[in-house]
């Protein structure tokens, strides 16, 4: 079985993590854990004319390796072995994509747990998530 846990650094992808390392009684066999960070791209516009494509590349890789940390601990610390993966663009599109191209079984992350007005204004990438994947996707509030 293979797990994609798409992690941002925030305390509800921290929970995400905690929940499959809690449960993983459930699974026969150790799942192959893959963890994703997906960074929005920042407007190219103007920034391309005062920084180079490859700063542009080592700050994506810089904050996606921050927000890796956490989960990369705390998954190392319950023994379970894991792959990274950083990407660039719109996140929920990315994470539905890296699990059909790993072939994964579940999708697993946190949601913030907005409803309603607020998460009608502010987005869901769960939501969205929900919508797109090919494979079951198991919210963590």
């Amino acid at each position: 079985m293979k797990i994609l846990l798409p992690v941002d650094g925030s305390d509800c992808a921290l929970r995400a993590v905690d929940q499959l390392i809690a449960h993983s009684s459930w699974y026969r066999e150790m799942p192959e854990i893959h963890l994703l960070n997906v960074h929005p791209p920042i407007p190219m516009g103007r920034v391309q004319a005062h920084i180079g494509k490859e700063t542009l590349h080592d700050y994506y890789l810089e904050e996606g390796q921050r927000d890796l940390l956490s989960a990369q601990e705390a998954l190392n610390q319950a023994g379970r072995y894991h792959t990274s993966h950083i990407h660039v663009g719109q996140p929920a599109e990315v994470i539905a994509k890296v699990a059909a191209e790993l072939g994964c079984d579940l999708i697993v992350m946190g949601s913030h747990g907005r409803s309603g007005i607020a998460g009608l204004i502010a987005g869901s990438v769960a939501s969205r998530v929900l919508h797109l994947a090919h494979c079951p996707v198991l919210l963590v509030k």
